[in-house]
């Protein structure tokens, strides 16, 4: 969602004259945006300012600014620590960047935090600088409220609020007629997204089943879902659509019911199976993958041990796994204490990760004599005798050049396979 910001940025700033640069070191203005889910997160933000400073003793005239969700938690504290820092927004500010600027060159640091509850940048076209012309994200809602104990998301990024339906479809149809043959529709938790006009309610599953509408050789991705709110509805809307991809991604957090309820997930173990069992029934070869905390505070052996065995109960295709950091003002960090030692958490999270790259490889050894549809994205980044691309499982497939180019639709067996990569000849 990041990048989708920067993309938002960029076009809000092109409307008024700048004009975007490869290289940092032709640029008169630098922005940093940021995330603050991970402290670590943060402390790479803090090193990449270190090496602005370098730049900014070159060239005095130099602007930085941070945007986004450090900027939102950490507001005028970063100025005072940060005295490289030139500007602030948070990300429901980005329409009044211009004003910032020239505020920064009459001599003033500027900052603008405020969250809104309606802004959506619904009618800003983003410019697709790091594109690669073939894939493209569409945010479809901002903010967020679950108020998941361990999450700053809502803190930072606001109230959850929904896009108008009509201009995510306009969207994707621009996108299609420029060339792009593969969207994904971004959300915090899409599942919840609703709209209404003159009556009408769109939910996701009939915006998802509209973006699809657009044609069929444009390709419909989504992230993210929540396990509570992932509908029947929306399983089967996937399933009457071949350019729905299926690829699912259902952030577990835990697999022990306990702690799940001390993060204020909404769902048990048992639950979040039962929309497993539903995935494998209106989805067959749909591909889950998902995200899971290590050392959650009070999380024992026990409970480590549930997220293992559910890890290999459901043969995740693949996942983001963290170990647990305590963020400041959320709802673990007011009621619970951050008690499981560092070295636990790292055991634990060595051990998941260890797990998830045997289910990877399993997953991806399955898929050996398997013929599958692959979108061509570009070359391999090893070898310019290759493609490389993605199919519908959202699996990267990588296969000698052929007579194609980006954006075509390529059938490809697979041959032979990686934990991360499958590797194929094009049929």
């Amino acid at each position: 969602m990041n990048f989708s910001d920067s993309e938002i940025v960029a076009s809000i700033l092109e409307e008024e004259g700048y004009v975007s640069t490869k290289d940092i070191r032709d640029a008169d203005i630098i922005f940093v945006n940021t995330c603050s889910i991970r402290d670590h997160a943060e402390q790479r933000v803090r090193k990449r300012l270190e090496y602005l400073q370098s730049l900014k003793r070159k060239n005095p005239r130099l602007v930085i600014g941070m945007l986004g969700c450090m900027a939102e938690r950490l507001k005028t504290q970063l100025l005072e620590e940060e005295q490289v820092l030139d500007l602030l927004a948070g990300p429901d500010s980005y329409r009044d960047l211009p004003q910032m600027m020239a505020e920064v060159e009459s001599g003033t640091k500027a900052i603008n935090t405020l969250l809104s509850i309606d802004e959506t940048y619904a009618d800003i076209s983003p410019v697709r600088y790091g594109s690669n012309g073939i894939s493209a994200f569409i945010s479809i809602m901002r903010g967020c409220g679950n108020y998941c104990a361990y999450c700053v998301v809502p803190y930072v990024r606001g109230q959850e609020r929904s896009r108008d339906a009509a201009s995510v479809i306009l969207e994707a149809e621009v996108l299609f007629q420029k060339g792009f043959r593969e969207v994904t529709l971004l959300g915090q938790n899409v599942n919840s997204y609703s709209w209404n006009s003159d009556g009408a309610k769109t939910s996701f599953a009939l915006l998802l089943e509209k973006v699809a509408a657009v044609d069929p050789l444009l390709r419909v991705r989504f992230a993210t879902s929540h396990p509570k709110d992932i509908s029947d509805e929306l399983l089967q809307t996937m399933a009457r659509h071949n350019n729905i991809c299926k690829a699912i991604h259902l952030p577990l957090q835990s697999g022990s019911t306990r702690i799940l309820g001390k993060m204020n997930r909404g769902y048990t173990r048992d639950k979040y199976l039962e929309r497993i069992d539903a995935i494998r029934t209106f989805l067959p070869g749909c591909t889950v993958s998902t995200d899971i905390i290590a050392g959650f505070c009070d999380e024992t052996e026990d409970d480590h041990k549930e997220t293992l065995s559910l890890m290999e109960q459901v043969g995740f295709d693949y996942a983001y796994m963290f170990r647990y950091s305590e963020r400041p003002n959320t709802l673990a960090a007011e009621r619970y204490s951050d008690d499981v030692p560092a070295g636990v958490k790292d055991r634990r999270l060595r051990e998941i990760i260890d797990l998830q790259q045997k289910l990877s490889f399993l997953s991806n050894k399955k898929d050996v004599g398997k013929t599958y549809e692959v979108l061509i994205e570009g070359w391999s980044k090893r070898s310019d005798d290759y493609f490389s691309g993605r199919n519908s499982q959202n699996k990267v497939v990588i296969f000698p050049v052929t007579g194609n180019n980006p954006g075509d639709y390529v059938r490809v067996k697979i041959a032979r396979f990686t934990s991360a990569t499958l590797i194929g000849d094009a049929n």
